[in-house]
């Protein structure tokens, strides 16, 4: 490694000013999470570093004034790489869209559209849509979106409009939704956490999104690897209903994130009356369906992450690639190696580099590559977070670099470390 990038790949007896022994450890591209919100703290970074991540996409939808969201990172002396879009539920609340159940006027669709050009061009790498948090939002709404999309070279992450299973209204109807709006606009579009919303729906939105792909159209999907979700008990997901679309859920499946309380019948309806927001987690997600995303050739494994407040809030911020590869690929064997680590480096490169040609150098090992490394036990990577305590690093990775700059060395943070770079679309304001 010289600098920033991969200098070499050799058998040869090679000098360097310093060298890492590997022995009996997997060298791989350094991790890519497609889908999570950094908060603005360094341990925040520090977290997605000990779980092997080197480049954070904020896919999720951020905030319309992209250019402040660059310099708010920035301040933070960043360890990953990161990169924003700009959200659609952002843009509603700026043109005055606030109801979430109400559809955009035609005027305020419009003023959407000259946001989002106007956030690409500063930088925002896609468009993220919360359609399940504003199910107000008509289909002319997201379609002008998708054009700008389109018409901008960026893609299109979503939050699908239906959750679970029940007839009509069900996460594959949602699937729909998004493959239409592809073909018909061009735009790439990405399913996030797909398998955390299928609650049984998962072979036929699965079958969708493949036979979608396979025929041109440019669909994907990702997901997380844990069976709770975490979300805000104010949001739409709890209009009534909500049981029957989560599969029968019962409100003893439902947690406040940050005490661990499991709610009652009486308590749920208290807390949900209550002002603000207050974070949940839900017992929904079969991990039979998470095996079903992770054998599908589209399926990219992300945390969903959101980060921790106080040291609490959900696992998936902190420790959901040593889950991942510690589950999934060692102890249950679901996929080798090879198909693992491409899960979480090489297919979400590939998946953004036409968009973003920043990502066509990120999660791969090969000269003239970023040297963006991670470096890991096979036999011990394993999350050490759990609901109860999320503020915990992963076991089992040793070494990450970042842009050519080492960030974890023993499995300890480098302090002085801020190798971090913006990752943005590339189109400037003409």
């Amino acid at each position: 490694i010289l600098d920033d990038r991969i200098k070499a790949i050799t058998r040869e007896n090679i000098r360097g000013r310093r060298t890492i022994d590997a022995s009996g450890q997997i060298v791989a591209p350094g991790f890519i999470d497609i889908l999570a919100n950094m908060r603005l703290d360094r341990a925040a970074h520090e977290f997605k570093i000990g779980d092997g991540v080197t480049t954070v996409l904020g896919m999720h939808g951020g905030p319309v004034d992209i250019a402040d969201y660059r310099r708010s990172h920035a301040e933070v002396g960043p360890l990953v790489n990161y990169a924003g879009t700009v959200g659609h539920s952002a843009m509603r609340e700026v043109v005055g869209a606030t109801d979430p159940y109400l559809p955009a006027t035609p005027e305020q669709i419009e003023a959407m559209r000259r946001l989002a050009v106007q956030s690409i061009r500063d930088g925002a790498v896609g468009i993220g849509f919360g359609i399940n948090y504003n199910p107000g939002a008509s289909y002319e709404e997201i379609f002008a979106l998708f054009e700008v999309a389109a018409a901008e070279g960026v893609p299109c992450h979503l939050h699908a409009r239906y959750k679970g299973n029940v007839f009509p209204l069900t996460m594959s109807l949602a699937v729909m939704e998004v493959v239409s709006m592809s073909a018909a606009t061009g735009a790439q579009a990405q399913m996030a956490h797909l398998i955390s919303s299928t609650v049984g729906s998962a072979p036929l939105s699965i079958a969708l999104i493949e036979g979608a792909s396979a025929r041109g159209v440019d669909v994907g999907f990702d997901f997380h690897v844990w069976t709770r979700n975490q979300t805000w008990l104010q949001s739409a997901l709890f209009d009534e209903g909500w049981q029957e679309r989560f599969g029968g859920a019962e409100y003893s499946d439902i947690y406040v994130a940050d005490t661990q309380e499991r709610l009652t019948e009486e308590r749920f309806f208290e807390l949900r009356a209550q002002p603000g927001l207050l974070s949940v987690q839900t017992e929904f997600i079969p991990e039979e369906e998470m095996i079903m995303g992770l054998k599908s050739p589209l399926g990219i494994v992300s945390s969903d992450g959101g980060g921790l407040v106080d040291g609490r809030g959900h696992p998936r911020s902190t420790g959901t690639f040593a889950r991942f590869l510690g589950r999934f690929v060692r102890e249950l064997e679901i996929v080798d190696w090879m198909e693992g680590i491409k899960k979480i480096t090489l297919l979400p490169a590939q998946r953004l580099e036409q968009s973003i040609p920043a990502m066509a150098r990120k999660g791969r090992l090969q000269v003239g590559m970023d040297a963006d490394v991670t470096v890991f036990d096979p036999a011990t990577v394993q999350e050490r977070a759990s609901y109860a305590d999320p503020a915990q690093m992963s076991a089992g990775i040793s070494t990450v670099l970042v842009n050519g700059t080492l960030v974890l060395v023993d499995g300890e943070i480098v302090e002085a470390a801020t190798p971090g770079e913006w990752v943005r679309h590339p189109r400037p304001v003409p």
